[in-house]
C-alpha cells in the first residue's frame, strides 16, 4: 500500500522542563526508548523545546545514542572512533566531517540492504555467513581508506620537512586557495571510492 502524505508527515515531539517528551501525533507522553523505536521504524520526527520552541532534535538523538551505548552488548561506536571524532572538534576540517560521515554511512546502509536481501533469499538454506563477512570486510576497508584521506592534509601543516610552510604560512588568500585545492582533491578521492564501491556491488 502506498504511503499517503499524512503517513510521511514529520511527527512533532515536545520536550518539557521536567524532561518529559510529548508526542503530539498520538497525544501521549513517550520515552527515549519510544523515540529509538520510531527511528528504527523509519518514522521521521522533530523534537522542540516546549518553552523556547528551539529545535533540539540533534541533542535528543545524541542522548538516544548515549543510552543505547550504555546498554550491555550493544556498543556500536569503537573507542578509537570516538577519540578521533572528538579530536576534529575545533579543527579546520571540522566542517567536512558531517558530510564524510553521512557519505560513508549511506554506503554501509546500502550493504545492509544487500544483507537483508540475502537473508530473504536464503530461507531454508545455509545461512550466508561468508557473504556477510565479505561485506563487512569491504565496509571496514572503505571506512579506513576514507578516514585516511584527512590525514595527509593535517600532516602537510605539521611536516617539519617542509620549511616553506613553517617559515611563512602565506596570506589569507593563499591559505584559502590551498584549502580549496585540498577540498577538490578530497572530493575526487571520495568520488573515486564511490565508483569503486558501486562497481564491486554490481
Amino acid at each position: 500500500m502506498a504511503e499517503t502524505g499524512a503517513d510521511k508527515a514529520t511527527v512533532v515531539i515536545k520536550k518539557y522542563a521536567n524532561r518529559r517528551l510529548y508526542n503530539t501525533a498520538t497525544s501521549s507522553y513517550v520515552t527515549l526508548d519510544h523515540l529509538c523505536q520510531m527511528v528504527k521504524d523509519g518514522v521521521e520526527f522533530t523534537v522542540y523545546d516546549a518553552k523556547s520552541g528551539d529545535d533540539i532534535t540533534r541533542s535528543v538523538l545524541t542522548q538516544i545514542i548515549v543510552e543505547e551505548e550504555s546498554k550491555g552488548g550493544q556498543n556500536l561506536l569503537p573507542i578509537n572512533f570516538l577519540r578521533q571524532l572528538i579530536s576534529f572538534y575545533g579543527d579546520n576540517l571540522q566542517f567536512l566531517v558531517p558530510r564524510y560521515l553521512e557519505h560513508t554511512m549511506e554506503y554501509f546502509a546500502s550493504n545492509q540492504e544487500q544483507m537483508r536481501g540475502y537473508m530473504r533469499d536464503t530461507f531454508g538454506g545455509m545461512f550466508p555467513f561468508g557473504r556477510f563477512e565479505d561485506l563487512g570486510k569491504q565496509n571496514i576497508a572503505f571506512f579506513e581508506r576514507a578516514l585516511k584521506m584527512f590525514a595527509p592534509f593535517q600532516g602537510e601543516q605539521r611536516d617539519p620537512d617542509r620549511p616553506e610552510a613553517a617559515a611563512n604560512p602565506g596570506t589569507d588568500a593563499s591559505a584559502l586557495s590551498d584549502l580549496k585545492t585540498q577540498l577538490d582533491v578530497l572530493q575526487k578521492r571520495i568520488d573515486s571510492l564511490s565508483r569503486q564501491k558501486g562497481e564491486k556491488g554490481k
